[in-house]
């Protein structure tokens, strides 16, 4: 069965401002502009209200899997708003029984080597993506913080990592 229309709004806080182009989302904030493209999901995205502070997205004839796009177009938009606001972080320790784990920032926190894992002589190495930097935590001993805006580019190398 298909819906005739169905639609969800994000609020838009006041330090943010939103431009839309076509159905690119381009998210402005204190931290800094994140951009996103969704040209791939046919949806209707608008600006609404005098200030243009709520953001909503409509999908016409759509079935269950076509409206379950709504949500995730919303859901990416308000990461984006908390990512130019607040930003992400993500902390990570390095665990081990036998072999001692040494874990090595290069480059200005933009390259993560990762040293006698399990014993190997090889080196891993893990470079950040534009945008990210990483840090050993002064707090925990082991424990390294990935930080930046984005949250697909903040987790993808703590994925690496781990």
């Amino acid at each position: 069965m298909k819906a005739l229309l169905s639609n969800q709004n994000v609020y838009i806080p006041e330090n943010v401002d939103i431009a839309l182009k076509g159905r690119t989302v381009i998210v402005k904030g204190p931290r800094g502009t994140l951009q996103r493209d969704f040209n791939h999901i046919n949806v209707e995205l608008s600006l609404l209200g005098k200030k243009k502070k709520r953001l909503r997205a409509d999908k016409w004839w759509g079935n269950r899997k076509e409206l379950a796009t709504i949500h995730t177009i919303c859901s990416h938009v308000q990461n984006m708003i908390k990512g130019v606001t607040l930003g992400f972080h993500y902390k990570i320790r390095s665990v081990y029984a036998h072999f001692p784990i040494n874990v090595v920032i290069k480059e200005n926190g933009s390259l993560v080597e990762i040293q006698n894992f399990l014993g190997e002589k090889h080196i891993r190495r893990v470079r950040m993506r534009s945008g990210i930097t990483c840090s050993v935590s002064q707090a925990q001993k082991d424990e390294l913080i990935v930080e930046g805006n984005d949250i697909e580019l903040v987790s993808n190398p703590a994925a690496l990592i781990q």
